[in-house]
């Protein structure tokens, strides 16, 4: 069974209760477009969902999908911090399919639940009303609506930075009167009790997870960027309305630069910028295999370079192997590799391991070639790719 380090508790610990069968999974992630901090995020919530159904877990998977306007103008889809912006005029802006096309040249599993957040107001709308019933949010004047942070005392608790917050705007009013709010439209608004206007940049990572999943989900998956202040408010907010801990667990990929800069909203580093280079885009997969996933990165070219030369020479090398009879899969390499993987996603030492069996002459050709196609399950860098090409 998969274990990881809970965000929260600071604790490793498997991502689901014993004995159940279905893994409930929550991602927050960046769109349009998005960059090499927002598919670390994505790996991380991949990995774990193929090594829980490697484990007999159904694993059911939502994710934000951002695609509103604010009046300044900055675009919601950065996962609730604000620091991005989109050009009106990108048909992939806002809608994920910026991140859906990079998850897809990256071997990423689609979520079962992928809602646009302008699909989903009414959603949105029922929860801040629930907020103010239960008397964790209130209205002004002017038609906002905030959330009281002295009425969720253990604010902070996920980032380790506790006391009072500042209250947060989980409505804001329209700046001028629109037209039909078209879903997606620079400036769209939407009716409510309150007044014309749009959702906070944290309230759809909460209605989202507790319409999809449930009262209360196994996992909150998240880059470390985001985990203060937009995961604390959405924490706050879930719990809040639920009365109770909405994501038993919370996972954080950690930070990532590329050469020396940050590589999230602001700073978008695309995965197309390194196809057009050249690399293959399971290159970028390796590249962040190779690193534990809660430890802060600094990627360069060199680095990317190398992992796709490695990846190349591995598919050879499995091509050459299977031109060999085959053999099983060799358990004593496999058991160590398997736990690696399940002792909170250790890839790096899940890489050496294989690197290991391939260096290992004791183990026929045939039995590396199972065992690796075997991992390549969870791993997905496309390792058969070259078989019948040499």
């Amino acid at each position: 069974m998969l274990r990881l380090q809970d965000t929260l508790t600071r604790q490793i610990v498997p991502v689901a209760p014993a004995g159940s069968r279905v893994l409930r999974m929550y991602t927050c992630a960046a769109h349009g477009p998005a960059g090499l901090a927002d598919l670390r995020a994505a790996l991380l919530a991949d990995l774990v969902r193929r090594i829980a159904e490697r484990s007999n877990l159904r694993v059911l998977a939502c994710r934000n999908v951002s695609d509103l306007v604010h009046r300044d103008g900055s675009d919601a889809g950065d996962g609730g911090n604000g620091g991005g912006r989109r050009d009106p005029r990108d048909p992939r802006g806002g809608n994920g399919a910026s991140l859906d096309a990079d998850m897809l040249a990256l071997n990423m599993r689609a979520p079962e639940h992928s809602p646009r957040t302008s699909e989903t107001m009414g959603l949105v709308i029922e929860l801040i009303g629930r907020l103010i019933e239960r008397g964790h949010a209130y209205a002004t004047p002017e038609g906002a609506v905030f959330f009281d942070a002295a009425s969720f005392p253990t604010y902070g608790e996920i980032s380790g930075k506790p006391g009072s917050a500042l209250d947060w705007p989980l409505w804001e009013p329209a700046a001028e009167p629109s037209g039909d709010s078209a879903a997606g439209d620079a400036g769209a608004v939407w009716d409510a009790p309150w007044g014309r206007g749009l959702p906070g940049r944290d309230l759809e990572c909460s209605a989202t997870p507790l319409r999809f999943l449930g009262p209360r989900f196994d996992l909150y998956v998240g880059g470390a960027d985001l985990c203060f202040p937009h995961h604390e408010r959405a924490r706050a907010q879930s719990n809040a309305a639920t009365g109770q801990e909405a994501a038993a667990h919370w996972a954080h990929s950690g930070r990532l630069l590329f050469e020396g800069r940050p590589a999230g909203a602001g700073h978008v580093v695309p995965l197309s910028g390194f196809v057009d280079a050249g690399l293959d885009p399971l290159a970028v997969r390796l590249a962040l295999l190779e690193h534990h996933y809660r430890r802060p990165i600094d990627l360069s070219w060199d680095d990317l370079r190398a992992a796709d030369e490695e990846l190349r020479r591995l598919r050879r090398r499995v091509a050459e192997w299977a031109e060999l009879p085959s053999r099983p899969i060799d358990d004593a390499h496999s058991g160590r590799v398997q736990r690696a993987l399940e002792d909170d996603l250790d890839t790096p030492e899940a890489l050496r391991l294989l690197r290991d069996l391939e260096a290992d002459e004791s183990v026929a050709p045939g039995s590396k070639f199972e065992t690796f196609l075997h991992f390549d399950h969870v791993l997905a860098l496309g390792l058969p790719a070259d078989i019948g090409r040499i």
